[in-house]
């Protein structure tokens, strides 16, 4: 599996951004894509998750309603659509996907996923 994040860049406090995340090397049917970031000094964090098959979406509690997650089946590509950007938005992106296990299982967790993609670097100015 592969997985190739891009779109990143340099943007003002207030505008918006697409990333995207090309992946590669199976079919995604009863897996998870998800997105995470990482600030300087800081651990790596969940953002949004999408269930590849269903569509099912989850996302941090603080990025709702500014952040969206979609697919596109036919690419095999997962967006991130993020709005209304913040300089604490500053961080590297990355996409990830795993198999999903469960029901029950927490897509917000790294422990989700198994393989991920390399970053991009999104940093929002003031």
């Amino acid at each position: 599996v592969q997985l190739q994040a891009s779109g990143g860049g340099l943007v003002q406090a207030g505008d918006s951004l697409r990333l995207s995340c090309a992946a590669s090397g199976r079919t995604f049917t009863g897996y998870v894509m998800g997105w995470f970031r990482q600030a300087p000094g800081k651990e790596r964090e969940f953002v949004a998750s999408i269930v590849w098959s269903v569509g099912r979406t989850s996302y941090a509690d603080s990025l709702k309603g500014r952040f969206t997650i979609f697919r596109d089946n036919a690419k095999n590509t997962v967006y991130l659509q993020m709005n209304s950007l913040e300089p604490e938005d500053t961080a590297v992106y990355y996409c990830a996907v795993g198999r999903v296990r469960s029901v029950i299982q927490d897509f917000t967790t790294r422990e989700s996923y198994d393989y991920w993609g390399q970053g991009t670097q999104v940093t929002v100015s003031s």
